[in-house]
């Protein structure tokens, strides 16, 4: 496995009827109740060839982007991985159910 400082996370997540699939090198959850935060966001590598219009769309999206958050609810699955893969978006296919979350309760 990767050591501390070289861990790379997949992130993938549900936005506006689209999975979308990031790869960054920090996962955490954030200060704000009900988010979770991503950092440095790893895209392949600019020398290849071969450019995958799906990586380039969400390069352009979070060009600029320091820190991401991202509503727990909206959280699909985490991975550690050995190495970044390519960043797409893709259709949602089917039927993707929320987590069921509690009532938060207004204080009075």
């Amino acid at each position: 496995m990767a050591k501390n400082n070289d861990r790379i996370y997949k992130v993938i997540f549900v936005n506006q009827d689209q999975v979308f699939e990031l790869y960054a090198k920090h996962v955490y959850q954030s200060d704000m109740w009900g988010f979770l935060e991503i950092e440095e966001l790893v895209f392949g590598n600019r020398s290849e060839l071969v450019i995958d219009p799906g990586e380039e769309k969400l390069k352009t999206e979070f060009s600029g982007v320091k820190r991401s958050f991202i509503p727990s609810h909206a959280i699909v699955r985490i991975d550690e991985v050995e190495n970044e893969g390519v960043a797409k978006i893709s259709e949602v296919k089917g039927t993707i159910a929320t987590f069921p979350l509690a009532p938060v309760q207004p204080k009075l």
